[in-house]
C-alpha cells in the first residue's frame, strides 16, 4: 500500500495532479480541497494516499490532510458510494462540515453535493453516525498556484468529472467567473454557489 508520497508537483488538472518522486510520476487524484491548498507547479508537496487496486486499474487517491484520507475511506465502506463519488463529496464539503452535518442528521447539506439523493444522503447519515465523533481537522500547508492554461476550461472539466452534468458546470461557472480567476478559485466558488 502507497501511504504518503512527498515529490514535486509537475502538473495540475483538477481532478488529477502529477507527482515525481525520485523521477517516477504518479498520477494522483484529489479532491477540490486538497487542490485549493497546492502550491505552483515545481514546488515540493506531501499527500496522504490510498491506493485502490481493481482488476483493470490501480488508482491512486491524494489527500491534503490525515483528516480528509480518514473520511475518504469511511465514505468508500458506504454502500453506493465509490471513490469517485467520495472525491466529489470531499470536494463538496469540508471534514469538519461533513461531521457536523451526520451529527445533525442534516440530509438536505448532503443532498445538495452532485451524485448524493435522498437515499444516499439518508444512508450516508445513517452510516457514519456512529463514526461521527472521530472527524478532525487538518490542513495542507502551502498556498495555492496558478494553473498554467486555461482556468476557466480547466475548472468547467474538473466540475464535469465531480459529477456535475453540463448545463449545470456552464451555468454555475458563468455566475462566478470574473477575468483573471485561478482554476482553484472558479471550482471553489461554483461548488459553494451550487451548495446554496
Amino acid at each position: 500500500m502507497i501511504g504518503r508520497l512527498t515529490g514535486t508537483l509537475l502538473h495540475k488538472a483538477p481532478p488529477q495532479l502529477l507527482l515525481d518522486v525520485g523521477g517516477v510520476g504518479y498520477e494522483v487524484e484529489a479532491p477540490m480541497s486538497t487542490f485549493y491548498k497546492l502550491p505552483a507547479a515545481g514546488d515540493t508537496i506531501t499527500l496522504h494516499t490510498h491506493l485502490t487496486v481493481r482488476e483493470d486499474a490501480h488508482l491512486l487517491f491524494g489527500f491534503g490532510s490525515l483528516a480528509e484520507r480518514s473520511l475518504f475511506r469511511d465514505l468508500i465502506k458506504v454502500s453506493a458510494i465509490g471513490p469517485k463519488l467520495a472525491l466529489a463529496i470531499l470536494s463538496g464539503i469540508a471534514v469538519d462540515e461533513f461531521w457536523q452535518a451526520v451529527r445533525a442528521g442534516d440530509t438536505t447539506r448532503f443532498s445538495k453535493l452532485p451524485g448524493i439523493g435522498k437515499k444516499t444522503a439518508e444512508r450516508l447519515v445513517v452510516e457514519m453516525r456512529d463514526k461521527a465523533g472521530q472527524g478532525q481537522v487538518s490542513a495542507l500547508a502551502g498556498g495555492a498556484g496558478a494553473v498554467s492554461a486555461g482556468p476557466l476550461q480547466e475548472a468547467r472539466s474538473a466540475l464535469t468529472a465531480l459529477g456535475y452534468k453540463p448545463a449545470e458546470v456552464d451555468r454555475l461557472t458563468d455566475a462566478v467567473y470574473e477575468d483573471g480567476m485561478r482554476t482553484e478559485q472558479i471550482i471553489q466558488d461554483a461548488l459553494k454557489r451550487a451548495a446554496r
